[in-house]
């Protein structure tokens, strides 16, 4: 899921300057050096912007396009001779490279012991990404800036609620997030595909609610330690509050979950009265187990990874995932699962890897699952959304994504659909969508790397499918 998958490149605010040695400095090295980082599943545009101030000393920063990050302050800047070195000390990283005839860095970054390649050009001008559906203003509708509580965990969580020209009350849909803390955006890559969801429903007539995971942006409450009923509970919280509302038609009311929202929204269906229909995009309908392993054995295929080390990849997160179920304790766990693997590579796996890349592959394991996430890591591993479907009688409209890399999309619609219908529930559609990816793009492979890359924020024609089916729901 995204989410599970987490970005390697930290960006931390650090400045500082060198005195440059010579003058021609001013014509050649200032500009914009823009390169592809590539880190494992996923590939990030970086540009770093070199200055030279009036003491000919040289500052630099550092646009992370793909993390929605710009104008961050780098480190010390050293220049000796033909090479380049930009230090980033707070995250124990740094830039080196040679400049080219080309108007070119050849060059790596380097970072906790390893090291990736990262070539720049210069370029023209400032890289600019191109998101032509992300909505401008001004807007046909009403954006009023909202908080509301979650009570029983006493904070509030801070929104925009979109609500169409005209009195009401209209219908009304809840946006809920995928896994990882997101803002109401559901910002990622550059994209903000719950802003552009939430302009296109509100345009035809239907109010929307999306906010602020807890601990972003204006929202309170910190995602340490929570777990996915937690967040749950957040998105009844925005049930609440637009039972509040007199804008909203209280029986025209539904959720749309993405991804690990798409869980939330079964959840909340199978429990509350309130929900005139659901949207699951992308969401999962087998357990979390199942979800994780096929997605990593997915993406490592697609990749080029070779039989037997996808086989060995299989048994050892199988094995680490049935420790988690067997470990409440986040320390039980790294204990057993540090000997198991140990024990695993030493003894059982088909592949014959280094001493220095069964160390490496043991650090980034238990380096990919912190103390403060593993409840939530764990909660998702054992989850398993089947017996939810006997208590949903709301209309479902389940999407997944035909290139979708982490939610597969055939298991899961086929389990989706069979559950619903099998429990009785007449009023559901579900589809995979041709030749999109998790975030419902149009691509080429689905892998995490093409979602940054891609212009599109997400598919034009899956955007009328919901809105015509929710206007099907509630007329």
């Amino acid at each position: 899921m995204k989410y599970t998958i987490k970005l390697f490149l930290a960006l931390f605010l650090v400045f500082s300057t060198i005195q440059a040695q010579s003058q021609n400095l001013r014509e050649y090295i200032p500009g914009s050096w823009q390169g592809v980082l590539n880190v494992g599943a996923v590939q990030l545009r970086l540009a770093i912007n070199i200055s030279v101030e009036e003491d000919l000393s040289l500052k630099a920063t550092l646009d992370s396009p793909d993390q929605g990050a710009v104008d961050i302050p780098m480190g010390k800047v050293s220049l000796n001779e033909d090479s380049l070195k930009i230090e980033a000390p707070m995250i124990q990283a740094y830039y080196i490279g040679k400049f080219m005839a080309d108007s070119s860095l050849q060059g790596e970054w380097h970072q906790a012991g390893r090291m990736f390649k990262l070539d720049l050009k210069k370029a023209r001008g400032a890289f600019v990404l191109n998101r032509p559906q992300e909505p401008r203003p001004p807007y046909p509708y009403k954006e009023e800036e909202v908080f509301f509580p979650n009570s029983e965990q006493g904070f509030s969580l801070g929104g925009t609620l979109t609500l169409p020209e005209g009195e009401g009350p209209f219908p009304a849909a809840i946006l809920v997030t995928g896994s990882g803390s997101q803002n109401r955006d559901e910002e990622i890559f550059g994209h903000k595909p719950f802003k552009v969801i939430a302009d296109h429903l509100t345009r035809k007539g239907i109010a929307v609610l999306r906010y602020d995971d807890r601990g972003v942006g204006l929202s309170g409450g910190t995602a340490e330690g929570s777990t996915t009923e937690d967040l749950a509970g957040d998105a009844r919280s925005a049930m609440d509050y637009l039972l509040k509302r007199s804008e909203i038609d209280h029986s025209k009311m539904g959720l749309i979950g993405h991804s690990e929202g798409g869980m939330i929204a079964f959840m909340l269906a199978s429990s509350q009265k309130d929900l005139a229909y659901m949207v699951s995009l992308a969401g999962p309908g087998v357990d979390g187990k199942t979800i994780l392993l096929e997605q990593s054995n997915h993406i490592a295929r697609l990749s080029g990874v070779v039989e037997a080390i996808l086989e060995d990849n299989w048994n050892v997160m199988d094995g680490v995932y049935d420790l988690m179920i067997e470990n409440e304790s986040y320390e039980s766990w790294r204990e057993k699962t540090l000997e198991f693997t140990s024990k695993f590579y030493s003894e059982e796996a088909r592949w014959n890897y280094s001493e220095e890349e069964i160390e490496r592959g043991k650090e980034n394991l238990i380096a990919s699952i912190s103390g403060d996430s593993y409840a939530w890591m764990r909660y998702f591993v054992m989850f398993d959304p089947a017996p939810l479907f006997d208590r949903i009688t709301c209309s479902v409209l389940a999407l997944n994504g035909e290139k979708d890399c982490q939610v597969l999309a055939e298991k899961n619609i086929k389990a989706i659909h069979d559950g619903l219908t099998g429990a009785g529930n007449t009023n559901i559609k579900t589809m995979i969508i041709p030749g999109v990816n998790h975030l419902f793009q149009q691509c080429e492979t689905g892998l995490v790397n093409e979602y940054g890359i891609i212009e599109e924020t997400f598919d034009p024609n899956t955007l009328e499918l919901i809105a015509d089916w929710i206007w099907q729901q509630v007329d």
